[in-house]
Order: structure tokens, then C-alpha cells, then sequence
């Protein structure tokens, strides 16, 4: 079968695109995208050619800009340049002159999608006879990425440690971004334009194995080649495998997120127990962790919190993970202070959602003795820091002053004739999973001075 048949085979049967849809494609001038804009041409789809001039390599830049100029008219295509000041914009972002491409290109790709290919494709199509057919319904970017370079990127992923997610390499089919050619190996393109003489130019610096894709391309693909002949055909097949196998895992993954997590306003609770029986532990951690900016290196310390002290917390750039008693807390970092409080010895005052606490540790005396509600005074032999400052919640139970028993606080509200709306503001503290004190309402007996008390830990609720 022809490459061209193939082509339109992959086309169909990956249904990348429909014969209306507007293509814009991603031209170098280098031997892959000449192939791309020949076979859609012979495919009989209208296309537009969009060309990026990074000027990192002088004349030869300007040369490949001139290149694609002259092949949009031979296609009778429109064409868009882009000149980039690629070194200043990798010095000042401070990343390397391949990332910096790659983020300048496709924030102009999107650009032409979004803004001009439309109004530009309907101007092209009034010029071309029974153009009603051709009357987009989406566009798309098309690059002509193709099965060798595939094969580099299942390659390096899988070097740098990109889990299953990176084995299955480059996608055909990626939002608006579409790779048709992936089906064929590079020797089959360079067939095509030779039996087609299609001219294109060369980038000297794919000879360069300063550049990691090149290394894997010049020495380490071939030198594998000399014992495993076929490991091109053989790493094909395995990113199908692998594609399949991550549809598989995520099936799985999900299934563990839907038994493991409880959402609850836009904190997620996890039950502590129920996670710690869950295999491969810290695969499923690490999945749920991810979502929330948590990075690989940090599922260690997520799963040590399974087994830490209450009020143990890690946090990423936007969310901490807390112990607390039998559940791990996944909450916005903004929000976390706003809903579990952490407490050290060393803090004077907190402000909350209440007022602001007032934190003392003294020597104990009568006549430091306080009656007020608004003041708990705890002996501090029984106190274990860091503190959690935390809203009540359904199941929590605290033995009331003066009793020996303990007493859910549902319970204790109703005995208190509290109000619900009052019952939405009330706050706890609580020291090594068990509170010490409902804020304004009763301090836990376990906690209370005795004759034997010799320091107190007072703490004041100021509501102003």
C-alpha cells in the first residue's frame, strides 16, 4: 500500500479530521513537513502553512523561511511567518533554547487558530468553485511528527521516569493539535518525497548531538539496532500495548479515587485505614496526590503521614495534606488556614474565623483562676502540641467538665439548647486527637486543673 493510501487509511480509522475541517500546517521546509503538505495536497485537503524563524542558526534560518514561502506557492496556499527572539526569550524565562521553541511556536499556533484561520479560510474558499462543501467545522494544527520520532520520545520518556503516562509517547490526536504521520517510519517519508522529487532544506543542527532527541537518534537507536534488529517495529507495537495498558490503569485509578475519596465543600477527606489496604499503595497515592500539584518526590512523604501523629501535614505550591485522627485532609492552602489550624507551643495568638485566640503558658496559682467561658485553663502536663483548631464535625465526643463519661457533641448541643446556626460557628481544639476545649462552651475534665497542676496553658477567645 501507497504511503499516500496509508495515509488516508490513518485519517479515517483514528478519525483525526473531516475532508471540511480547516488545517493549518506546521512547516519547517525540512523533509518530514514537505512530506506532510504533499500527501495532504494529493489527499485533496485545503490547508494553510504557518513557518516559525527562531534566527538561531543565521543564514540558514532566513534560507528555510525563503524555502516555505516558495512552497506555500506552489500549493496556492496562504502562509504565516513568525519571526522569534528565541535566546532573549529563553534567557529571561530562564529555561533551554528547545523549551523556549517549543512555547513560542504553539502559543502562536493557538493564536492563528483562534484569531485568524476562520476569517482567512473563508476568504480562501470564496475563491475556489463549489467551495460550500469546504466551509470549516473545526481547526486544527497538523505537524508532521512521525513513527521514528515516536520511538525517541517512548525512549526518553521512559529514561527520565515518566511512568506509564509517558510510554505511550506522542498522541495522534491532542485537543486541536493533530499528527497524522505517526504511523510511518522515517524511511518510508524519504521514499515518498524522492519518488514525488520533492524538494526540501536541511537543518544543520539535527547533525548536532549537543541535543538530547539527536543523541538518542544518531547513537543510541542504532547501537541498540546492532542487537535487536527490529526494535523499531518492536517499540511501535509496544506504544499500541502501552496505550491500551494506560486506559486500563486509569480505569483502575479511578475506581480507588471513587472508593477513597469524600469531597466535602473543596477540602477531599480520605480515610486513613481504608488507604492504608489499598495496592499498590504508593502508585494510588501518587495519583491522587498528583491532581492536587503534589509532586512524585513527595509520595513518600504522603504515605508517612498514614502512619504520623495527628496534625502532621506536606504541602505543595497550592494545597496541604493533614493528619488528622483516622483521615488524611486534602485542602487549598487558602482555605486550610481558614479550616484546620495547626498550633505550635511557640504561637501567642491565632486569628480565625471567631476572633483571635490567645495563647498563655504560666505557672499555676488560685488566683489565676478563670470562670468565664470565653477561657479555658488546662494543665499543661496534659497537653501535647502542635494543636489542631478545627470546626466540629458529626462523630466528635469529648468528656464535658465534671463528668466521666464521654458525650458526642451533637449530643452536648442539644443538652446546651445550641441553636443550628450556632452549631455552624462552633470551633474545637483538640491535642493528640482529642479535644481539649469547645471554644466558648466547656473544657474536656481530662484536661482540667487539679490540685496536683503545677503550669496551666490558658487560652482566651477575644471576639473583637
Amino acid at each position: 500500500m501507497s504511503l499516500l493510501n496509508k495515509f488516508i487509511n490513518n485519517i479515517q480509522q483514528e478519525n483525526l479530521f473531516q475532508k471540511n475541517d480547516y488545517l493549518l500546517l506546521a512547516v519547517s521546509g525540512g523533509a518530514d513537513s514537505v512530506a506532510l503538505c504533499e500527501l495532504c495536497f494529493q489527499a485533496g485537503f485545503h490547508f494553510e502553512i504557518a513557518h516559525c524563524n527562531f534566527q538561531l542558526r543565521g543564514e540558514e534560518s532566513q534560507r528555510d523561511e525563503e524555502f516555505v514561502r516558495k512552497l506555500a506557492e506552489k500549493y496556492w496556499s496562504k502562509v504565516f511567518i513568525k519571526k522569534f527572539d528565541t535566546k532573549k526569550y529563553a534567557e529571561e524565562k530562564k529555561i533551554s533554547i528547545q523549551i523556549a521553541a517549543r512555547e513560542l511556536r504553539y502559543e502562536w499556533f493557538d493564536e492563528l487558530l483562534k484569531e485568524e484561520f476562520a476569517g482567512s479560510y473563508h476568504s480562501a474558499s470564496n475563491l475556489i468553485p463549489d467551495s460550500t462543501n469546504l466551509i470549516p467545522h473545526t481547526s486544527y494544527l497538523l505537524t508532521a511528527h512521525h513513527a521514528n520520532d515516536n520511538i525517541e520520545t517512548l525512549l526518553m520518556n521512559f529514561f527520565k521516569g515518566t511512568g506509564i503516562k509517558g510510554l505511550q509517547g506522542i498522541l495522534s490526536n491532542q485537543g486541536k493539535i493533530i499528527r497524522p504521520l505517526l504511523f510511518a517510519k522515517k524511511k518510508e517519508i524519504i521514499s515518498f518525497i524522492k519518488e514525488n522529487n520533492l524538494e526540501f532544506v536541511e537543518d544543520s543542527s539535527n547533525s548536532s548531538e549537543k541535543y538530547t532527541r539527536n543523541y538518542f537518534r544518531l547513537q543510541l537507536i542504532p547501537s541498540i539496532q546492532n542487537v535487536f534488529p527490529y526494535v523499531e517495529e518492536n517499540l511501535i507495537n509496544n506504544i499500541e500495548r502501552f496505550k491500551e495498558i494506560e486506559v486500563l490503569y486509569l480505569q483502575s485509578i479511578e475506581l480507588h479515587k471513587k472508593n477513597l475519596l469524600e469531597q466535602k465543600g473543596n477540602e477531599v477527606h480520605i480515610p486513613v485505614l481504608k488507604l492504608l489496604k489499598s495496592k499498590p499503595l504508593k502508585t494510588i497515592v501518587y495519583e491522587i496526590i498528583k491532581d492536587f500539584n503534589f509532586t512524585a518526590h513527595q509520595t513518600g512523604e504522603a504515605v508517612h503521614l498514614l502512619n504520623s501523629e495527628s496534625g502532621k501535614y506536606i504541602s505543595s505550591a497550592t494545597h496541604r495534606i493533614l493528619k488528622n485522627r483516622k483521615w488524611l485532609i486534602i485542602a487549598p492552602v487558602n482555605n486550610f488556614l481558614a479550616q484546620h489550624i495547626l498550633i505550635n507551643k511557640s504561637d501567642k495568638e491565632i486569628v480565625f474565623e471567631l476572633g483571635k485566640l490567645i495563647f498563655k503558658n504560666e505557672a499555676f496559682t488560685n488566683e489565676k483562676i478563670s470562670t468565664s467561658n470565653l477561657t479555658a485553663m488546662l494543665d499543661a502536663k496534659n497537653i501535647t502540641f502542635p494543636l489542631l483548631l478545627r470546626k466540629w464535625k458529626p462523630g466528635d465526643y469529648f468528656y464535658p467538665l465534671g463528668m466521666q463519661k464521654k458525650k458526642k457533641l451533637s449530643k452536648f448541643f442539644i443538652d446546651q439548647k445550641i441553636s443550628l446556626t450556632e452549631k455552624e460557628k462552633v470551633w474545637v481544639i483538640e491535642s493528640d486527637k482529642r479535644i481539649i476545649w469547645i471554644i466558648g462552651k466547656r473544657i474536656d475534665d481530662r484536661f482540667k486543673i487539679t490540685e496536683k497542676t503545677k503550669n496551666v496553658v490558658s487560652i482566651h477567645l477575644n471576639k473583637s
